[in-house]
């Protein structure tokens, strides 16, 4: 994962503070001063990389010690503090109720991986005994419908759509009559060639139409900060909203995709982290930064 490149830096300008005999105002900023160049390089926010730099150095150096506590270890709390803060602080995991159907609709602009996406919600949740199928209801796109179908086929996840019909709306009501006894049904949805606002028009009349429990927006982490525009965009559309990060195995701008949609406050809940089908795992801020 080239976001291990950031993990990286921010351990090397750590280990500095280890080897110094005496931590004292110099040694902070020089901290400081790699961790904002370790955020700046990962395609972070400049305005957010001032205010993390700046919690860190007041904290650093002003916060009483706690006992028994060294100042190097305060400093590394400190640290891992405030980079979990900006990240979104706690999970928000996916709500699973047993015995009760509940249908997350998969939305995002074209490219952003939201078909592989859908496949490996669905393999990740059927490896927990979680009664997942798949709907695919992309019109737009010529071989999505064959795409999913390769996908499900090799997960063993039933998969319903109808190539020949251009309505999605029919697609995933007939679906859905078709998985009333699922625990989790996934939607795939067309992409559209970065505007937005189709995009969302599309979203909310199939929203209307059949009522999802949750959108997700898929986003491609190698468009790094960009990501807030579409973020934004989408979470003042929807009410309903949790966030997927994708192919940020394949970015260096990966901090970037996180930081701009967690400082719009949309919640991520699963970041892809390879190209194989069980490269998903949920997002839990303490845990990536701890790494």
């Amino acid at each position: 994962m080239v976001l291990e490149k950031l993990g990286s830096s921010i351990y090397q300008a750590l280990k500095k503070v280890f080897r110094v005999a005496v931590v004292d105002e110099a040694t902070v900023k020089e901290l400081v001063r790699d961790i904002q160049r370790a955020l700046l390089q990962a395609d972070v926010n400049v305005k957010l990389v001032l205010e993390i730099s700046k919690r860190i150095e007041e904290r650093a150096l002003k916060e009483k010690l706690p006992p028994g506590i060294s100042r190097k270890e305060h400093i590394i709390k400190v640290v891992y503090d405030e980079l979990t803060r900006f990240l979104g602080e706690k999970p928000v995991s996916l709500k699973i109720t047993p015995g009760k159907r509940r249908i997350i609709m998969l939305v995002g602009i074209q490219g952003s991986g939201k078909t592989t996406a859908a496949a490996k919600l669905a393999r990740y949740l059927q490896k927990r005994g979680v009664k997942t199928a798949l709907i695919c209801a992309d019109t737009y796109r010529p071989g999505a419908y064959a795409q999913l179908q390769q996908l499900a086929n090799k997960i063993n996840v039933p998969l319903y759509g109808n190539p020949k019909e251009k309505n999605p709306v029919k697609i995933a009501r007939e679906g859905l009559k078709q998985f009333k006894d699922y625990e989790i049904v996934i939607i795939d949805t067309a992409g559209r060639h970065k505007e937005e606002k189709s995009l969302i028009e599309e979203m909310k009349k199939l929203d209307k139409a059949i009522k999802p429990d949750e959108i997700m927006l898929v986003i491609d982490g190698t468009i790094g900060q960009q990501a807030a525009a579409q973020a934004k965009a989408f979470h003042e559309a929807t009410p309903i909203g949790s966030v997927m990060v994708t192919k940020l195995d394949s970015s260096a701008r990966g901090g970037g995709a996180l930081s701009a949609v967690a400082a719009i406050g949309a919640p991520i809940k699963f970041i892809g982290t390879g190209e194989k089908i069980e490269d998903i795992e949920p997002f839990v801020p303490s845990r990536f930064v701890g790494r």
